[in-house]
């Protein structure tokens, strides 16, 4: 397992109480950083995720917010840097899921996957950058899709593939803005990952990308000889080329 030292960082992963985001939270924790458990309403969850990664040595806080709130999104903040420091790290994980045809999905349901997926990725981002910069060091991390580098059409999701093709846009501005500072900014994006709630009938390899896929290929851009490395996705698809519909 790549294992970049993270001693003495904080890591920040939004949405960490359960699925994708605890074990990429477990992975940062497990190479040595500070970290703090992000939730929405799934505060037990959230404390046991906590107590995980105590295991391992490293300090730990629990943080409940709304990312896509600005004032919620500065106070959760502000509370990880009470708690545990400036945040060093940040994972953009938190995203709402909407598998349903175009014309079928209600306006607030349309609304909070776009919010949760791209405003929570800005203005968590964002808030993040201000301590980035004064530490002159920081890294960036949002979890995309796979097939967004191709802005390909689904009509299915149609709300999802709109605000991860967003999160790709962002996360390549935000790395040429960047890019005369030790801050990089970068994203992960999987196709169907081992938690899913459906999986289509055939699979690249035979199998969905396992947790530990996701966090290698995190932990990649965390690692300190990946510093020159910034605006990139990793796909982590299984070499999955989807088709146009």
């Amino acid at each position: 397992m790549l294992a970049p030292d993270l001693s003495g960082r904080t890591v920040l992963v939004t949405g960490s109480a359960k699925g994708i985001g605890r074990e990429l939270l477990l992975s940062a924790a497990d190479c040595g950083a500070d970290v703090a458990v992000h939730y929405h309403s799934s505060a037990d969850e959230a404390e046991e995720v906590a107590a995980e990664a105590e295991e391992r040595g490293v300090s730990t806080t629990t943080v409940q917010g709304d990312v896509t709130d600005p004032d919620g999104v500065d106070e959760l903040f502000s509370t990880v840097e009470s708690d545990l420091g400036s945040v060093d790290v940040l994972v953009n994980n938190v995203g709402d899921f909407a598998p349903s045809h175009w014309e079928d999905i209600e306006f607030d349901t349309w609304q909070r996957v776009v919010e949760t997926n791209f405003y929570g990725t800005y203005l968590c981002s964002k808030r993040a950058l201000s301590g980035m910069r004064d530490n002159d060091w920081g890294r960036i991390v949002s979890v995309g899709y796979a097939g967004s580098e191709k802005a390909l059409v689904y009509p299915k999701n149609f709300p999802y593939f709109v605000a991860k093709t967003g999160v790709l846009m962002f996360t390549r501005m935000l790395a040429a803005d960047t890019q005369d500072s030790r801050i990089t900014v970068n994203a992960i994006s999987p196709y169907v990952v081992e938690n899913s709630d459906e999986f289509p009938d055939e699979l690249p390899r035979g199998r969905p990308a396992s947790f530990e896929d996701m966090s290698q290929a995190m932990l990649f851009f965390l690692h300190e000889d990946s510093d020159y490395i910034s605006g990139e996705n990793i796909e982590v698809d299984g070499g999955w080329l989807p088709e146009t519909l």
